[in-house]
């Protein structure tokens, strides 16, 4: 069961959004405990995690790192499309300092 507020989650899969393929992203960068998210940039972690593996990954991975920090930071629990236009936002923003 997904937890429904951030004091109830012990493991990356007990966050919203977070599955097993998820979790294993996320342990790739070096996040063992869903604690260590507060504070985390999430494009910064799409992109660190595009570099890790040497591919392009589908951005809705974003959307997924928006939903699993900001659900650690205090925001309610929100399915992961609810961060799609914060991800464009923030691409959008990256493409303009290029």
């Amino acid at each position: 069961m997904k937890a429904a507020t951030p004091d109830q989650v012990r493991k990356l899969e007990d966050l919203p959004n977070i599955g097993k393929a998820s979790a294993a992203d996320l342990r790739l960068l070096g996040i063992q405990n869903p604690a260590q998210l507060i504070g985390r940039n999430p494009l910064l972690m799409y992109e660190q995690l595009c570099a890790l593996t040497q591919a392009r990954h589908d951005p809705c991975v974003l959307d997924t790192f928006l939903s699993a920090v900001r659900f650690m930071e205090g925001a309610p629990a929100l399915p992961w499309w609810a961060y799609t236009a914060e991800r464009r936002e923030l691409l959008h923003a990256r493409e303009k300092k290029r």
